[in-house]
């Protein structure tokens, strides 16, 4: 009976899980961030000035 009430089978599968749940949410927080006007505007004037920086 104790072993029925202390085992731990399927916790590496609850771990994976949780750790794919976690991934897929930092991935739309980072899809989110990226795709922002402030980051798009930011990137689009690095590009401008790298374009339009005179070669010696």
């Amino acid at each position: 009976m104790l072993r029925v009430l202390t085992a731990e089978n399927g916790m590496s599968t609850a771990e994976y899980a949780i750790g794919t749940i976690a991934a897929a949410a930092f991935g739309a927080v980072l899809y989110t961030v990226v795709t922002g006007d402030s980051i798009v505007n930011a990137l689009t004037k690095i590009i401008d000035k790298a374009l339009k920086t005179p070669v010696k």
